[in-house]
């Protein structure tokens, strides 16, 4: 069969443009699997900022590192096609670390921590979405590392991100003040009026430290961090005594060649007694299911708005990608695959 693949072409230098991508098409041959192995297509592709540590040498990837020439790899939706594992026969469907390329041969005996079985009646876009891994990394991030209290001020950057978002609405279940830092008065409007958060900062146009200040004006309790540089520096100007800041993301160095700064002054974690911990969502496998039953529920009592920037075909995966690094997406980033189908 015809396999249609995206690549590493090149490792990128400073932001990523479509030159460090390589389209290719191959046949692959999947009548001839090994005991346990199966042949899957790939239904669906999640966007997640983190891939693009990936695309780093390994020595700067802070995990794992795709080969130049490999295919790019991200979290996915697939579902078997041929198999010889009687515990994943045809028709079955997990999430997986896979890559961009419309078939793969697996085997399935292999224990992964991103591989994770779906019901039949889940669809892919919640698999990703609601339950995927950018929500449940705000859920365990703000919840087992934050420790939010009612009453207190949260301030959540790349708020109307996918992870941003949902870590925003859960500091509201929790009662707290939440404050969500974004890029441009969509976005911002966006958080207010739909999230019902209580303020939002716009980057773009305001100036965070002294918004921060004017919001925040017994200091900033907990901050749940996605972006770093400036923006963590303006929350530090403003932290509050023992606050805590959760380090999930530092995507303004993502797409760069720089690596990610601190704060420029640690005397101030010092004498605040702030606490700043960052966290894996691998950290914290045995919170899997209960993080994926307590963020079905929540949306099902419209506590949590989930919002999904779902694209559509193969051919787009790379600026589709790049576009999460511009801010040209507000909620999950999806791309459906295009094969006769999988629809």
């Amino acid at each position: 069969m015809l396999n249609r693949q995206w690549l590493l072409k090149c490792r990128p230098e400073d932001k990523m443009k479509p030159s460090d991508f390589e389209y290719r098409e191959i046949e692959l041959d999947g009548n001839n699997l090994q005991p346990g192995e199966a042949l899957v297509c790939n239904r669906m592709f999640a966007m997640a900022p983190t891939m693009r540590n990936a695309l780093n040498n390994a020595k700067d990837s802070y995990g794992f590192s795709v080969d130049i020439g490999d295919t790019v790899k991200g979290l996915n939706v697939c579902e078997v096609v041929k198999s010889r594992n009687a515990d994943w026969p045809e028709g079955s469907r997990f999430t997986a670390l896979s890559g961009w390329e419309d078939y793969a041969i697996v085997d399935l005996t292999t224990p992964s921590p991103f591989l994770s079985r779906l019901n039949q009646d889940t669809e892919p876009a919640d698999a990703l979405g609601l339950c995927g891994g950018n929500a449940m990394s705000a859920y365990v991030g703000l919840l087992k590392v934050g420790d939010p209290k009612p009453g207190e001020t949260l301030v959540v950057s790349a708020a109307a991100g996918s992870v941003g978002s949902v870590a925003a609405q859960i500091g509201k279940i929790k009662g707290c003040k939440v404050i969500g830092i974004a890029g441009g008065p969509q976005k911002c409007q966006w958080l207010v009026d739909e999230l019902q958060l209580d303020a939002a900062i716009d980057y773009k146009t305001d100036n965070v430290r002294e918004s921060l200040a004017a919001q925040c004006p017994n200091g900033v309790n907990l901050f749940f961090d996605n972006v770093g540089g400036d923006i963590l520096q303006a929350v530090v100007d403003n932290i509050a005594y023992h606050g805590r800041i959760v380090v999930c993301g530092q995507v303004s160095a993502y797409d760069s060649d720089a690596t990610a700064p601190g704060p420029r002054d640690m005397m101030k974690i010092v004498y605040w007694s702030v606490r700043m911990q960052g966290f894996l969502l691998s950290d914290f496998p045995e919170e899997f299911e209960h993080a994926q039953q307590d963020l079905l529920q929540w949306g099902k009592e419209g506590k949590i708005k989930h919002y999904e920037d779902i694209r559509d075909g193969f051919a787009n995966l790379p600026s589709t990608f790049m576009d999460l690094f511009s801010g040209a997406n507000t909620g999950t980033l999806m791309l459906n695959n295009d094969l006769p189908g999988m629809r």
